[in-house]
């Protein structure tokens, strides 16, 4: 590898959304902007620096991916350098710099690249212009945000770019905190927000918002957080080799430390839910300019909850499984945590939203005996604890799952067992589950290729049902027909439809443009109307999906199709991380046909 060095020279001030030679101003506002520029070397590079000369003094630039590392005595030039977890950028890959300026006056800088030695390309965003940029030291390219081809990087053994969609799901989970955010925060539209959520005084700020909301359900967070860590356990090469294994533990930590805080044993009290839908929703804007009441929900032994807090003793003890060898005390205080938490979700059995009515009309609960189920069963994995084992065969109902989702834990709970077991009744139950969402099954196929389970959320339940294919694929079940249902369905969703439309935001060229996100749809001052573009970007964010035929329009307040959320990106970035992992290993088989 080689050190990497260009130089960016920021030139006369323009409109906001003017751009030309490689550096790309997205946005801005009286005394500041935002901008970016992505570095995508033909050639392996250990270390790089990057010199921003502009063409008036900056008061100040905050960088999240670079080090600040000079600043020339009159405040036009900047030097940047890598940080220690992004210093190693491969051939063909990218690595985005977004940066804000402070600076006097309202208007945005151009900015050019320039060096010697090799070609720089960059392609305008929408409503700019594409110039041919002076050489650069080594030879780079620049593009805007939207990560041009969606297959440009793939492994040869993909259509699509599935590292490039683990790195854009981990973002979107970034963009999701919520509380006081860390010094290497990389969404720069994001800051500090519900920094005084508690409950009875009981600090209860961090973790994620749900969706394009900004209440925090634990019932779908811990979902996500179980079958993410669960995909980080059987999948770790994957990020890995994707470049983001750093980026994941960092990402996982965000909803692990909240639910350390939500669980108070001296108390045997659970917090479950902060923030009233209604009035949530009756607020749209900025997390950072909320002011309405966030009051807290908690569950006790005299009102239980057994289906979340089982579900977040899950999430606790894969997550103390895949911190294991990184870090050993904090891995020791996870699983500490889970057995607290699943003996009290055992000793009060019951359903959440009965004891808290406020979550019923959002995350209403269906039943608890199968997040127990799969409680017990992670925690027999965790453990081998027998009496974890014989709980998980306890709670199992035997029937097949409906879907794998936040409310529908079966699938992932007979996992498990024929995981502990090899016992062939659950084997038959995986296949059961996964063969519904194959031709020939109950569950409905759009005309391109998508199994349709329900309108809300459709891409989500499809990437459920490939989460649990791909699981069940790495434990010797389905084998190539069930990664092919996986296959199927994760290169729907990135482009392989009628469209050719990505449904993951910044993926490929076409995408939505539009998500019911309240954050990515406002800036400091504004919201976009229903007919205007998010001023931000919420990058790797999988809107809800299109309709039983393929039907779908980039439309804000259509929020069935348009609404992300982190369940669907949960089970989404696993089932990416499954076919990954199959495809770096040659164990992946050829995509399925193309229906569209």
């Amino acid at each position: 590898m080689q050190q990497f060095i260009c130089w960016l020279f920021l030139a006369s001030l323009a409109s906001t959304s003017a751009e030309s030679q490689g550096v790309y101003i997205s946005q801005a506002w009286s005394g500041g902007f935002h901008g970016h520029v992505t570095l995508s070397p033909s050639q392996d590079l250990h270390g790089w620096e990057i010199h921003v000369k502009f063409s008036k003094p900056i008061d100040s630039l905050e960088v999240w991916t670079a080090k600040v590392a000079a600043v020339s005595s009159d405040k036009t030039e900047y030097t940047l350098t890598n940080k220690d977890y992004d210093q190693d950028i491969r051939g063909g890959s990218e690595l985005q710099i977004d940066f804000n300026g402070h600076m006097s006056g309202d208007t945005a800088p151009t900015a050019t690249l320039n060096g010697g030695g090799g070609s720089s390309q960059t392609s305008a965003p929408p409503g700019g212009s594409a110039t041919q940029a002076p050489a650069t030291q080594a030879p780079v390219t620049s593009a805007p945000q939207t990560g041009g081809s969606s297959n440009l990087n793939a492994h040869p053994n993909t259509k699509f770019d599935y590292a490039k969609a683990l790195k854009l799901s981990i973002l979107f989970f970034d963009a999701q905190r919520s509380g006081r955010l860390p010094s290497n925060n990389p969404i720069p539209w994001r800051s500090d927000s519900a920094v005084n959520d508690n409950g009875d005084g009981h600090d209860l700020s961090g973790g994620w918002y749900d969706a394009g909301d900004h209440v925090k359900f634990n019932l779908p967070q811990a979902t996500a957080t179980h079958v993410l860590a669960w995909g980080l356990e059987k999948f770790k090469d994957a990020y890995q080799a994707s470049g983001q294994l750093d980026m994941m533990y960092d990402m996982l930590r965000t909803p692990l430390d909240y639910f350390l805080k939500c669980w108070q044993p001296d108390r045997q009290v659970y917090w479950v839910q902060v923030g009233n839908g209604e009035i949530d929703h009756g607020y749209w804007g900025r997390p950072e300019d909320m002011h309405m009441s966030r009051p807290a929900y908690k569950v006790t032994a005299g009102s239980p909850g057994s289906d979340v807090a089982g579900n977040t003793a899950a999430a606790l003890a894969v997550g103390s499984l895949v911190y294991k060898d990184k870090d050993a005390s904090y891995s020791a205080k996870l699983l500490a945590a889970a057995k607290s938490l699943y003996a009290f979700a055992k000793a009060h059995p019951g359903i959440y939203s009965n004891s808290v009515p406020e979550a019923k009309n959002f995350y209403g609960s269906s039943g608890w005996e199968d997040e127990m189920c799969e409680a017990a069963g992670a925690m027999y994995k965790v453990t081998k604890d027998q009496q974890y084992l014989n709980d998980a065969k306890g709670y199992d109902k035997g029937g097949a799952g409906w879907a794998y989702s936040w409310d529908a834990k079966n699938a992932g709970c007979q996992l498990l067992l024929w995981e502990a077991t090899h016992e062939g009744k659950y084997k038959g139950k995986v296949e059961e589950f996964v063969n519904s969402y194959d031709y020939g099954g109950s569950v409905p196929i759009t005309p391109c290729g998508l199994s349709w389970r329900d309108k809300w959320g459709s891409n989500g339940y499809a990437a459920g049902a490939s989460t649990i294919a791909v699981l069940a694929a790495a434990d010797g079940i389905g084998g190539d027909k069930f990664k092919k249902l996986a296959l199927r369905n994760i290169d729907y969703m990135l482009g392989e439809n009628r469209q050719h439309f990505s449904y993951v935001i910044g993926f490929g060229s076409n995408f939505p443009k539009k998500p019911h996100h309240r954050a990515a749809s406002c800036a400091p001052g504004y919201c976009a109307n229903a007919g205007q573009d998010s001023p931000n970007q919420i990058n790797g964010a999988l809107v809800g999906g299109p309709g039983r035929n393929d039907d779908y329009e980039d439309k804000r307040d259509d929020y069935i199709k348009n609404e992300v959320s982190v369940i669907s990106n949960g089970v989404f970035q696993t089932a990416v991380a499954g076919l990954y992992h199959f495809a770096i290993n040659n164990q992946l088989p050829p995509p399925p046909a193309p229906k569209c």
